[in-house]
């Protein structure tokens, strides 16, 4: 689902997995602030953990203890084409029922243990800003999804919850 910005596809999709106000969203604290922005833009919390020294990336032994009643959702960035180490985040994310919404605006084609980053959790995002390692001549965003309800309301949401003009379903 084509967005805005990178930004945008991070809050939109947050909003589609229903979080907002009340709510606290796991990501790894040396993401761009993009990440952090969308999370407060959609009403969360924000709550960090520290990278694996390694690879940069959010480090999976930090989660459990970050974890509250609160939490909703984790945002794992995939970073300086690296791939997060995926096989754990899902593990904690589907034992806490923790939405997992990836940060692949950094990754565009990475892949983890032969699968392609943005297709293990239950969103992605991806951003084209011009900067990026597949940028476009402006802006621009993706959402994706193999979450039907998801997409729906990705799509009300990009459009001002209308699914034909001046009928808006949703805020």
């Amino acid at each position: 689902l084509g967005v805005s910005t990178g930004t945008d596809a991070l809050e939109l999709a947050m909003r589609a997995c229903g979080i907002g106000p009340g709510d606290e969203v796991i990501t790894v604290a040396n993401t761009f602030i993009a990440t952090t922005e969308a999370i407060s833009c959609a009403g969360a919390s924000i709550r960090l953990v520290d990278a694996d020294p390694h690879t940069y990336n959010m480090d999976p032994a930090q989660i459990e203890s970050a974890l509250t009643p609160q939490t909703k959702a984790l945002i794992p960035v995939h970073l300086y084409g690296q791939p997060a180490d995926m096989h754990p985040i899902m593990e904690i994310a589907r034992k806490h029922g923790l939405k997992v919404i990836e940060d692949c605006a950094q990754a565009h084609g990475a892949k983890y243990h032969g699968r392609k980053v943005g297709t293990f959790g239950d969103v992605a995002c991806f951003s084209f800003y011009p900067g990026k390692n597949l940028g476009a001549y402006g802006d621009g965003g993706a959402v994706i999804t193999d979450d039907a309800e998801i997409a729906d309301r990705v799509k009300l949401l990009r459009n001002h919850g209308s699914r034909e003009k001046y009928a808006h379903a949703i805020e």
